[in-house]
């Protein structure tokens, strides 16, 4: 039996796991994971924290771990890669250097135009006087960022130079030492991401998520409400062009600069009447995306990595005619409070899977922890099917004085048929 180990213990680990542990001859534990993860055959969760490098590196070893993949940003930037390639441990992610990409706003828009990679046209600030200066004279809508990791909390668009001014004192109040100010970009956002060795990689099947929490795009933005996959009306061409115009090139700036990258690499993307730009580039699976990508893929998930790791440029075969649509389940005043222990949804319907994140037990019952609780997904072989399967089976067993979701993820493809 091969053992395997995840990092991390929220939705998109939860799907990494699962994904890994569909070979007989794969077991997989997750630290710290989460208590529903122990459901899924082959899959184990160990009480390590995933910023105990000393303690996940010893579990590594005892266990004779084949690989470790890493879910979550925050110990990929706090460089637990250095921490088991140091020891000789087999793990698949960027060490810290290349984490910047995600760990620093200004060193990845640095990469970028280094790399002539298209993106906003933005100003960075260490003084919040000249920053909110700035933003009182820019022409809104802007795009206010903390420079560094905020958990999916630290973008803020400012519709109107007031909301501008608030958006700068909030970061810097939450401890931002630096902050960008960006031109807002109008078009039509997707995601897309790719397994990678240096400059060999494996891209996957396009996907769009929703971060604000109300439907219509409406509220705060949050961790992400839900997300779909593919996306119909970004086609094979505009995939290539990022591909060429995006991938490869800061692939090959990474390692020309001695920092090649290796992992899992996130593009969050729009197509501009001027081109395909880069909002945002994370150096790790996305959280919802994952949930409805991962579920496409037909090839052996540990295979891909082990070979992408050995220098070897794997194939992945992807399941074709299927869409793939999730919503999350939050807590009911998620973002701005989080109400913990609530009793957990119980779904009856058959089509739909559930991935667990924000869960744990509580004497004898499993209650929710957190605020994005779970996330219910549903494939056909059209979005219009699979939204409705997800939604049916939310209203009929989801307690909407308890819990918040949406009703109309992947509304942007629907509006394009």
């Amino acid at each position: 039996m091969e053992n395997w180990l995840v990092v991390g213990g929220c939705g998109r680990e939860y799907v990494l796991a699962q994904t890994l542990a569909k070979s007989p001859n794969r077991r997989v534990y997750a630290a710290p994971g989460n208590v529903m993860m122990n459901k899924l055959p082959r899959v184990e969760s160990v009480a390590i924290g995933e910023m105990d490098f000393p303690e996940l590196a010893k579990f590594a070893s005892d266990h004779q771990v084949q690989c470790t993949v890493v879910g979550p940003e925050d110990p990929l930037s706090a460089g637990i890669v250095d921490y088991f390639e140091a020891r000789d441990l087999p793990i698949f992610g960027p060490n810290k250097q290349a984490a910047q990409l995600e760990s620093s706003k200004t060193f990845a828009k640095r990469m970028m135009q280094r790399s002539g990679i298209l993106t906003a046209d933005y100003r960075e600030f260490t003084d919040v006087t000249v920053a909110l200066s700035y933003a009182h004279v820019q022409q809104p809508p802007l795009v206010i960022k903390a420079d560094g990791l905020a958990a999916g909390k630290g973008v803020i668009i400012a519709k109107s130079s007031l909301e501008a001014i608030d958006a700068v004192e909030k970061l810097t109040a939450n401890g931002s030492k630096k902050i960008l100010i960006e031109d807002y970009l109008a078009g039509e956002e997707f995601s897309l991401f790719a397994m990678v060795n240096g400059t060999t990689f494996v891209t996957m099947p396009i996907a769009q998520d929703h971060k604000r929490l109300l439907d219509g795009d409406l509220g705060p933005n949050t961790g992400g409400m839900g997300a779909y996959s593919p996306v119909p009306h970004v086609d094979a061409k505009v995939k290539q062009a990022a591909v060429d115009e995006i991938i490869k090139p800061i692939l090959t700036s990474m390692a020309n600069a001695g920092m090649p990258f290796s992992g899992f690499l996130y593009a969050g993307l729009i197509n501009t009447p001027k081109g395909i730009k880069v909002i945002e580039f994370n150096v790790r699976m996305g959280d919802p995306e994952t949930q409805v990508v991962l579920p496409q893929l037909k090839s052996d998930l540990g295979e891909l990595i082990l070979q992408l790791k050995q220098g070897k440029h794997p194939t992945a075969e992807w399941q074709s005619g299927e869409f793939y649509l999730g919503t999350v389940v939050a807590s009911r005043d998620y973002p701005r409070n989080v109400v913990n222990d609530r009793e957990l949804p119980v779904f009856s319907d058959a089509h739909v899977k559930v991935s667990y994140a924000g869960v744990r037990r509580l004497d004898n019952r499993i209650v929710s922890h957190g605020g994005r609780v779970l996330m219910v997904t549903a494939s056909a072989a059209n979005l219009e099917t699979a939204q409705a399967r997800v939604n049916a089976a939310l209203d009929a067993d989801v307690d909407q004085n308890a819990y918040t979701f949406r009703h109309d993820i992947g509304f942007r493809a629907l509006d394009h048929s």
